[in-house]
């Protein structure tokens, strides 16, 4: 019996030791990795979604302007309230949701564009409130992550400031 015991602690103290070792690997990964993947991850659906606005330079797409004027609508309090100014509304989404996405796969101005990335993402879950599950949540924390950490060293923000990768 001493020697189960004696085995077990020895077993114990070896899963302890190698829990501590992988601790230290992972956490050995440099921030500006998982800072770039959040960046790409979150730019990805943003920029598809803004290249189906548009038809042509500046010519917003049969079914933006459809989307905005005739089905989308502000789930606010209860209410369904259309858009106003729904074509300005159309065009600013559709270039907000092209250039937020390049800056941030740059990492220029990185905490601005994820800021709006944030402020568009709280429109469409009062546009689309059944989102917030599947899309909106996980983009409101990448977002927010980004709009705390930055872009990281592997950003043009880093050049920028100074710093050095």
């Amino acid at each position: 019996m001493t020697t189960d015991l004696a085995s077990t602690r020895s077993l114990g103290g070896a899963l302890t030791a190698l829990h501590r070792h992988a601790e230290c690997l992972l956490a050995s990964i440099p921030q500006s990795l998982p800072l770039l993947a959040l960046r790409l991850g979150l730019a990805v659906p943003f920029f598809k979604s803004g290249l189906t606005k548009w038809d042509g330079f500046l010519t917003l797409s049969t079914g933006a302007r459809y989307l905005f004027e005739q089905e989308f609508r502000l789930h606010i309090f209860g209410s369904l309230i259309p858009y106003p100014m729904p074509l300005v509304m159309a065009a600013a989404s559709g270039i907000a949701e092209l250039v937020l996405p390049v800056l941030l796969v740059l990492g220029l101005f990185t905490r601005y564009a994820a800021l709006g990335l944030l402020v568009m993402t709280a429109v469409i879950q009062l546009t689309v409130p059944d989102g917030w599950a599947n899309f909106h949540l996980p983009w409101a924390a990448m977002a927010l992550t980004l709009v705390v950490y930055g872009g990281g060293r592997i950003a043009l923000d880093a050049l920028l400031n100074g710093h050095r990768s």
